[in-house]
């Protein structure tokens, strides 16, 4: 069989395949195709990282941890080019715990930055990726992305990874 032959093969399969519907994953999320939803999804999003960010500059410590996922797997992540450090804490037990110390180390409310109003989400079923930027008064611009879950209506936070860019005056 020459290479056109072939060629022409793997095209009718990928067509053929295509037609079928054969190329989605049986284990695929549902997709959200109502624009309210989506939009009423994203607003949720955004009131729970308004309100989360609040209560940790305000250093509400028992407002702020409602606002997260209490499980193995929750993660959170500092990278600091300011003063080039690094933090990563694995799992809800060690993210409470560092916040818990910090909150008790820095007992002063800090200022807080302007609310979010635009963020880019990607609704992926009971799960949302979302991504940032923002400019905490105290530590410059700074880039977020956050890993949402839904559970039982709520959204709530499962990952954190932030990037701290320093002095706003710099870029």
């Amino acid at each position: 069989m020459n290479k056109q032959n072939i060629f022409f093969l793997l095209a009718a399969f990928a067509l053929f395949g295509t037609a079928c519907g054969q190329n989605k994953s049986v284990s695929e999320p549902p997709m959200m195709t109502n624009e309210t939803t989506e939009a009423q999804e994203k607003a949720a999003i955004l009131a729970v990282l308004n309100n989360e960010t609040k209560a940790a500059f305000e250093r509400d410590y028992e407002l702020w941890k409602t606002y997260w996922v209490y499980e193995s797997y929750v993660s959170k992540t500092y990278l600091n080019f300011a003063d080039s450090t690094m933090t990563e804490t694995l799992g809800w037990q060690q993210v409470d715990d560092f916040v818990r110390t910090y909150i008790v180390e820095h007992p002063q409310p800090a200022p807080l930055p302007d609310p979010l109003t635009d963020i880019d989400v990607r609704l992926y079923g009971t799960g949302a990726a979302v991504t940032y930027e923002q400019i905490d008064p105290e530590r410059g611009r700074k880039r977020e992305m956050r890993l949402m879950e839904k559970s039982s209506g709520e959204w709530r936070i499962a990952g954190m990874q932030t990037v701290i860019y320093g002095d706003v005056k710099q870029f």
